[in-house]
């Protein structure tokens, strides 16, 4: 377990639970699975309604709690990734701003370009 921040653990390259998390944050904003969610909850509605035995319901909800569980883990990976790059690229501008009054060098627009990176976009 690290108590770094996500942003910057591994060095340079993304780890394996980071680009994960991006591919799994993906599938999970798409209309196909919200379909399954509402699949899902019928099915726990199926389940109450069919009167089964307290074992089924008891392991229908421990699916849905750990189906919830997982998700909460991968939505709060990729909402501390986008808040750190958020913050990055506020403070390149601030620095770039500062640089642009204050006429110094152009570290801070270099920095800036990396930080919305302009270079990906070409």
């Amino acid at each position: 377990m690290s108590s770094q921040h996500p942003a910057e653990r591994g060095g340079a390259g993304r780890d394996w639970f980071a680009a994960f998390s991006e591919r799994a944050s993906n599938v999970t904003s798409s209309p196909l699975f919200y379909a399954l969610c509402v699949l899902l909850v019928l099915g726990m509605v199926a389940v109450h309604l069919a009167h089964l035995p307290v074992p089924w319901l008891i392991f229908a909800g421990d699916v849905m709690t750990a189906i919830n569980l997982l998700l909460l883990t991968l939505l709060k990976n990729t909402e501390r990734r986008d808040a750190r790059a958020v913050q990055r690229k506020l403070d390149a501008i601030a620095a770039a701003m500062l640089e642009q009054r204050e006429g110094a060098s152009h570290a801070a627009a270099d920095e800036l370009r990396r930080a919305i990176r302009m270079e990906e976009a070409q």
